[in-house]
């Protein structure tokens, strides 16, 4: 960690004030989610840029952050001179203890905590951390319990709505899978929640897939449209799961009004061979509770997402290389981000900024030297940045 608490304090805006200043905009409020490894700083900075209002980090071990000073210095990174995007920071965790205790150690550096019980990779569920969650509902409600009165103690603002003006207000936070029969969600969401005058949490992620569904399949719109007329006027809520680009979403809602997304293409020239499937159009249900947009395959590939892009754009790579000049990463996981920014995303636009082959040359690089040299070329020889090649960004 890289901030002196205070320096962090006066930065810090409590996260559902910036659910309030998107609704005062007539507008969804726009997330990036936790990723394995890929919500760094740089890319945290990057995405802000682009409109992202609220940032979460890379799911961290709770357990491993409290005892390990390695794990706290290399898990969490924090700007210390320049922009710091509002950020949450998630984890994971199967005892209330644990949670309270990690979630005190961040609370100097961050807008809140939120506890992932949407993780269905198999390592996580066999730790009983992540989506095997969705089975302890009393044990959720605990740690989110736990979490608070810990943060209370210390001196943090845990009072929802009436402390979003403190500059010590910070939020607890949940985030979901749904189940396949849906009454269990609902009763677990019933329990996370609480007493509706105090909620336990400030509001929900839900990722309407089960445990066991593919990313390949839809989500499960049915399953968010009735959870959110359920719990939608008790707390706010945020869809994670196929927020691909802002005017291909698989819903509607009285916040996505075109007006307010437009739709931009971005300067590419290269299309990879992509096999289109046709698909029956159905209406879309129209979700009027929701209260905010949460991506993570898409803006990986896209960091201009919400910026109305609907394919990246050669100045978000300029601008992730100038962050990243200052926040460093290691550099395999540069080299994937480049290439994720590079190829076809994850939206009906297939344009790619580098063929496939190009993408393969750029993975040859084997140090940052050679990779910038290689970006260099690439902007001169497609016209994408200035005559010396990338544009510094400062």
């Amino acid at each position: 960690m890289e901030a002196t608490p205070e320096r962090s304090n006066q930065d810090i805006v409590h996260p559902l004030k910036l659910f309030d200043i998107a609704k005062s905009e007539k507008r969804l409020l726009y997330t990036l989610a936790p990723m394995v490894r890929y919500g760094k700083l740089a890319f945290r900075q990057t995405v802000h840029d682009y409109g992202t209002d609220l940032c979460w980090t890379p799911m961290i071990l709770a357990k491993e952050f409290n005892r390990n000073r390695f794990a706290r210095d290399s898990d969490l990174t924090i700007s210390t001179n320049g922009p710091q995007p509002p950020t949450v920071v998630q984890f994971g965790a199967n005892d209330p203890q644990e949670l309270a205790r990690a979630s005190t150690l961040v609370a100097p550096y961050a807008g809140g905590v939120d506890l992932n019980c949407g993780c269905p990779q198999s390592w996580a569920c066999a730790e009983t951390l992540g989506a095997a969650l969705m089975e302890k509902r009393e044990l959720v409600r605990d740690m989110v319990i736990e979490t608070r009165e810990y943060l209370r103690r210390d001196g943090w603002g845990v009072g929802k709505e009436r402390d979003v003006d403190n500059p010590k207000g910070r939020s607890v936070s949940v985030k979901i899978r749904v189940h396949k029969d849906l009454r269990k969600t609902m009763d677990f969401i019933t329990t996370v929640l609480g007493p509706s005058q105090d909620r336990h949490i400030d509001w929900l992620t839900i990722h309407p897939r089960t445990r066991q569904t593919p990313s390949s399949t839809p989500i499960n719109v049915e399953a968010l449209e009735i959870l959110t007329s359920t719990f939608g006027d008790k707390v706010p809520i945020l869809l994670s799961g196929d927020v691909f680009t802002l005017n291909s979403l698989p819903f509607t809602s009285p916040l996505l009004d075109p007006a307010n997304t437009p739709t931009l293409t971005s300067k590419s020239i290269t299309t990879d061979n992509v096999e289109k499937k046709k698909t029956p159009q159905s209406p879309l249900l129209n979700l009027p509770k929701l209260s905010g947009l949460m991506s993570a395959r898409a803006i990986l590939a896209n960091p201009a997402l919400y910026a109305g892009y609907d394919a990246c754009p050669w100045e978000a790579v300029e601008t992730f290389m100038s962050h990243l000049a200052r926040a460093p990463l290691p550099f395999k996981l540069v080299q994937h981000h480049l290439s994720e920014m590079c190829a076809p995303g994850m939206g009906p636009n297939k344009n790619a900024l580098l063929s496939k082959p190009e993408r393969n040359a750029m993975l040859s690089c084997t140090n940052m030297v050679d990779l910038v040299d290689f970006l260099d070329e690439k902007a001169r020889e497609k016209g994408y940045g200035d005559e010396f090649g990338l544009r510094r960004v400062v």
